[in-house]
């Protein structure tokens, strides 16, 4: 095989590569909703489509590499979901006066969650090493 169809043969993998991933996003999300309606307790089957709804949602902060947010309240218990797609990231929850109340963070990527308790006035510093994504989320 010469140069030029070698590498046409690999940008066409190249470009097939993201509507695959994004075939199987759709056929999860397809399953996740059907687990959903099968349900047949009515509350178990709302506390699952909740879920859903909290998975599509979009973020409250995004951004790439180090960011400060602007100040947020939360008036109950509250969950943070936060993701990350580089090698560091590194999260710490302020209060309203700038202290630090939680040093949160993912190593090599990927996504977790903290819940925070205490209702107040908080705010978050970012540390990362590409894109994120961060949700503030009513606690289950």
């Amino acid at each position: 095989m010469t140069a030029r169809p070698m590498a046409l043969a690999m940008l066409g993998t190249m470009l097939s590569l993201p509507a695959l991933a994004a075939g199987e996003a759709e056929a999860g999300m397809r399953a996740a909703f059907a687990k959903c309606r099968a349900a047949e307790d009515k509350g178990e089957r709302l506390a699952c489509y909740d879920r859903l709804a909290a998975q599509l949602a979009p973020p409250r902060f995004h951004g790439r590499l180090t960011a400060q947010t602007d100040p947020f309240e939360i008036t109950a218990p509250t969950l943070l979901r936060y993701e990350s797609d580089g090698p560091i990231f590194v999260l710490y929850l302020k209060d309203a006066a700038g202290g630090i109340v939680q040093n949160l963070h993912i190593g090599g990527g990927g996504s977790a969650t903290h819940r925070i308790d205490t209702p107040g006035t908080y705010s978050l510093q970012v540390s990362g090493s590409e894109t994120w994504r961060i949700w503030v989320d009513p606690a289950p």
